[in-house]
């Protein structure tokens, strides 16, 4: 299989593109726009063919690339049912299979950052969007966030995968790759409560200010903009 896992420093988002192998179909999950030339690069060494690219959620923080990869290699543009994007090919339910060339994700409902954020489970490993973080989980308070659908995305679905399923964020902020659904269910202080209204109080209490590109990225998201689009 071949799996890489790109990082943008700007907005500390990671990519994943996904492959049975050299010279099949390849998926993108939550590419940033900035990065497509090197998203592109990597497929073409790898002779590999982009047949599907997929958004966890509706980013605030940067602009996507789904759409300017749709342009570009004609794959289809996938996300949730639940999202507002304009752009979508197909639209997954909860729990409904995703497949390329030798290679299945199942989706997974999992709002609370968002409304609209989806975690996709493949085998060994889930991509998490910002549901949950490496030792944190995503913001709720913006974007009919919620921090009960949240603690029950986290709580009644991802942290029912098996313990050492491998868990690869949308975002991280110190440098870290990966975890593990045991290492989060240990070590992660958000975690570590008895109650959907012990999570919510922690997560009321955090006053962290709005992403910087919050007011361009999310309308650019939903219609599939540029940041050149917007400034016409």
């Amino acid at each position: 299989m071949i799996f890489k896992q790109l990082f943008d420093n700007k907005s500390s988002t990671y990519t994943y593109i996904i492959s049975s192998g050299e010279g099949r179909e390849a998926l993108v999950i939550d590419p940033v726009i900035e990065n497509i030339k090197s998203y592109l690069n990597v497929l073409k060494e790898l002779k590999l063919k982009l047949v599907k690219v997929i958004d966890t959620h509706i980013h605030a923080d940067h602009i996507s690339g789904l759409n300017e990869l749709n342009k570009q290699t004609n794959c289809s543009r996938v996300m949730g049912s639940h999202s507002s994007s304009e752009v979508i090919d197909i639209r997954v339910k909860d729990n409904e299979k995703i497949k390329i060339e030798n290679i299945e994700l199942v989706s997974m409902y999992t709002p609370g950052h968002t409304d609209c954020s989806y975690s996709f489970f493949m085998k060994d490993r889930v991509f998490t969007g910002d549901a949950l973080l490496i030792n944190g989980t995503g913001r709720t308070d913006f974007q009919n966030g919620s921090s009960y659908d949240a603690y029950n995305s986290l709580f009644k679905k991802i942290l029912k995968l098996p313990e050492k399923t491998l868990v690869f964020p949308a975002h991280d902020y110190n440098g870290k790759k990966y975890s593990t659904i045991e290492n989060e269910i240990i070590n992660n202080p958000r975690l570590q409560v008895s109650s959907a209204d012990e999570y919510a109080e922690i997560m009321k209490n955090l006053k962290l200010s709005h992403p910087a590109m919050m007011d361009v990225a999310v309308p650019a998201n939903k219609k599939g903009l540029t940041l050149k689009d917007i400034v016409k």
